[in-house]
């Protein structure tokens, strides 16, 4: 087992945990701890979020919280890391699924993933991304919104034949205006405001096709 004495930072961004879990009990005890937070940040925010309340929801001991984070801004870099890393295959999924049949089918379904994730994935309305958090674990990390954007880059340049060049840019803008939009959608309305729901799909087809063109030509 890898001790770090202090947070580091991973390729992509993540926080690496002050004990990585090697065995399935652990693995399984630091899944609990994750879930433990992502249930309290639905119920409180994430700003309120702490160890002691982890503990508590998740059954543990505070020792057993301090084994894997020894604060809770590191609680809050590896939920948003665990979901980052959900995102980041569920995207390149999605994207090379054949029964997306052009470029737009896959963004718009990935779109609606990140809606459906806002409606019902836990902690995801309050962290999303994780670029909400000013606590960032490296100024040279990349935000989560750039990650998931690169992923789906060369997904669709691999499915599609879309040029690689700005492709990743382009994703990534179309991130951000969905997930501004999605979360004033998602602000007062625990279904989501539909009007702000369809600007994110009507906003984000417009911008992208004033690259690549009608997708149906393609």
């Amino acid at each position: 087992m890898t001790n770090h004495t202090q947070t580091e930072t991973a390729p992509d961004g993540a926080a690496l945990l002050r004990n990585e879990p090697v065995q399935a009990r652990s693995t399984a005890r630091l899944a609990s701890l994750l879930d433990a937070a992502a249930a309290i940040i639905d119920e409180i925010g994430y700003e309120r979020l702490t160890t002691a309340m982890v503990a508590e929801r998740a059954g543990a001991s505070i020792g057993t919280v301090y084994r894997y984070f020894p604060d809770r801004i590191v609680v809050l870099q590896s939920l948003s890391a665990r979901s980052l890393g959900i995102f980041v295959d569920a995207t390149r999924e999605t994207v090379l699924d054949p029964a997306h049949t052009t470029w737009w089918d896959a963004t718009s379904a990935c779109i609606v993933g990140m809606t459906t994730a806002f409606r019902s994935f836990p902690g995801f309305r309050s962290l999303r991304l994780g670029d909400v958090l000013d606590v960032r674990p490296s100024l040279s990390a990349q935000s989560g919104s750039a990650v998931v954007a690169a992923a789906g880059a060369a997904a669709m340049a691999e499915r599609f034949g879309l040029p690689l060049d700005e492709l990743a840019h382009h994703l990534e803008v179309v991130i951000v205006i969905t997930d501004s939009l999605l979360s004033r959608a998602f602000t007062y309305n625990a279904d989501g405001d539909s009007k702000l729901i369809d600007e994110a799909m009507t906003i984000s087809k417009h911008y992208l096709t004033g690259f690549y063109g009608d997708p149906r030509q393609a």
